[in-house]
This record gives structure tokens, sequence and C-alpha cells, in this order.
């Protein structure tokens, strides 16, 4: 799953991208000149605060899409990386990739979404971003704060993520697994189940392909690892 932002003249359009279907979250306005340089910061920003939501939910994989001859997406990334460090660090690492297209309605998005290009785009900011979540875990391992566990079993992952907590305890941020762990599992059911709670309880979850340099990571921890919510925020 990815998001779409069509970055266009006078307003943005966010669409949520899952494998075959483009669903349409927001638009936002400019309402005012590009060239007004203060209201074009307050439109970078609400930008942003319409993928804090998406953000929380552990989708980190953006595609930017602005049109032919224009640097729109360039301007947001400068806005991101003034403004917003959080999105390039830790837990809350965000993959920014750039195509040129048009975005703005579903014709436009259906276009765009058949190209190989766009395919490329995202199989880039997905490995890129799962390859992230590894760094992530290799950090958490070197930690020996509580707070910063890894969970490296299913029982350990389930029992952690069924755990009623009072406030201010550490909870399950990631479910990794590979894909060859999730098929091959004994449990599968149970572990489907597992999956689809983790879910509910905003825990986010990605099955990484197992013979993908990340998957091979996960591999080596025994196919299921469980990370414990660090320090970063939103």
């Amino acid at each position: 799953m990815a998001i779409l932002a069509g970055l266009e003249k006078e307003k943005a359009v966010l669409w949520r991208i899952y494998a075959n279907v483009a669903k349409q979250e927001k638009t936002i306005s400019l309402g005012e000149l590009r060239n007004d340089s203060r209201a074009l910061y307050c439109f970078h920003e609400a930008i942003i605060n319409a993928l804090r939501p998406t953000l929380k939910e552990g989708i980190r994989s953006i595609i930017l899409a602005s049109p032919p001859r224009t640097n729109y997406s360039q301007e947001f990334i400068t806005h991101v990386r003034q403004h917003h460090a959080w999105l390039s660090q830790g837990s809350t690492k965000v993959v920014f990739s750039e195509i040129v297209g048009t975005a703005g309605t579903p014709s436009q998005v259906a276009a765009l979404t058949r190209t190989a290009v766009f395919h490329e785009s995202i199989e880039q900011t997905t490995s890129e971003e799962t390859e992230d979540l590894v760094k992530l875990l290799d950090r958490r391992l070197n930690i020996s704060k509580s707070e910063q566990a890894v969970l490296f079993s299913l029982e350990e992952a389930e029992a952690s993520i069924l755990k009623r907590r009072g406030t201010g305890e550490p909870k399950p941020e990631y479910l990794l697994l590979t894909d060859k762990y999730l098929h091959s599992n004994s449990q599968r059911n149970r572990l489907n189940r597992l999956i689809q709670i983790a879910a509910n309880k905003n825990v986010k979850t990605r099955t990484i392909n197992a013979e993908s340099p990340a998957g091979k990571r996960i591999t080596q921890l025994g196919g299921l690892v469980c990370l414990m919510k660090g320090s970063e925020k939103f």
C-alpha cells in the first residue's frame, strides 16, 4: 500500500493505492498564487496534516506526481526537509519518490497507475521502506532499554499484542514477518488471526519477501519479529 499525491498548480489530491485500486483520500486547495511564499508554506503544511492519519497507520511510501515542466514535487520535498525532519529518520521516516504525471482525477490516476514508471516507483519506495524498517530493527537490537525491545517468536508477539496495557506502558509498534514464514507456518490460522488483531490495534504489519535482503535478515531472526514502540513521535 502507498500514497499517491497529485501536486498541481492550485491543489493537491491524495490517493491511497491498493494492489489494483486507487481510493481518493483528500483534496487540499492552495487558495492563493504559488508565488505567495506564506500561502505556499500553509499549503504544504496542510498536505502534511492530511497525511498524518495515514502515516500513523504505518504507511511510509509516498509517490509525488506533478505535471511536466513543473517543480511542485521538489518544492514539497524541500519544505519537508526544512520543517519536518521527523519524516526522514527513525520509525517515522517516509520514503518519497517523484514521477512526472497528473493525478487530479480518477481517470488521470487510472492512466498513471498503468504505466511502467509508476510500477517501478512503487517497487522502489516499498523496497526502500522495508530496508529502513530492518535498519530500525537492527538499531533496536543494539539498545537494551526495555521500551525498545524486540520479540522473536509468535508466542511472544501474540502475548504482547493481546495484552491490555496501562498508560505509559510500551506497546507493540511493528509486526514483521516473511512471506515464507506466513505460508509455511503450521499455525497459519493462529498467525492470520494475530495479524488481523494487530491491524485492529494499530500495530503496523509488514509481510516481506523472504528472498529480499530485508527478508533474509528477518529469516535469520526466525522469520517473525515484533518491535516495541520507541520514542519517536508524530
